[in-house]
């Protein structure tokens, strides 16, 4: 069986090789998605009380929602159009290496954000409704990375700050 935190190393590498594939341009679209993702949760649960109510409860129905949202934000990140058509072809042209390298790195802190996010909300909820597939870590060291995964760090307000900067972004660099 391998440990929760291998897995989690293994998919960032796969999600930086997915980066250098598709190129900065789009993944930075999808990382603003997940972003977004984290947003409605910290809105749902704090300014919704029925909702919050529901998604601060360590249940497996708090963390099915909030796998959706978080899930299904990062699948429509993924789907986006062919920017260039889009845009111009010359503004994101590929430079080979260079665009390979900058899309595994933002890659890479996708793979943190999808991952980490889901991990996050799977200890929140004390792996409930999955303690079938995956057990609880229990090496102090790896307990140390819940600290550091994307729910805990983007929370309210800080949550806020990364939606502007990722507005501000997309304005300056898309359009």
């Amino acid at each position: 069986m391998m440990s929760l935190s291998s897995v989690f190393w293994l998919l960032l590498i796969i999600f930086a090789a997915i980066g250098g594939f598709r190129g900065w341009a789009k993944e930075i679209l999808v990382g603003f998605s997940i972003i977004t993702a984290l947003a409605i949760d910290t809105m749902l649960t704090k300014f919704l009380p029925a909702v919050g109510e529901l998604l601060v409860q360590p249940t497996s129905t708090a963390l099915y929602i909030r796998l959706a949202i978080i899930l299904l934000m990062a699948y429509f990140g993924y789907q986006t159009p062919n920017l260039p058509a889009f845009i111009g072809a010359s503004r994101f042209a590929r430079e080979k290496l260079q665009d390979w390298l900058l899309g595994s790195m933002i890659g890479l802190i996708n793979g943190y954000l999808i991952v980490g996010s889901v991990w996050w909300y799977m200890d929140f909820a004390k792996y409930a409704g999955v303690t079938d597939l995956i057990t609880a870590p229990v090496d102090p060291a790896v307990l140390k990375y819940i600290d550091y995964l994307p729910p805990h760090l983007l929370q309210f307000p800080n949550i806020i700050f990364a939606v502007i900067i990722a507005f501000v972004f997309v304005i300056i660099v898309f359009v």
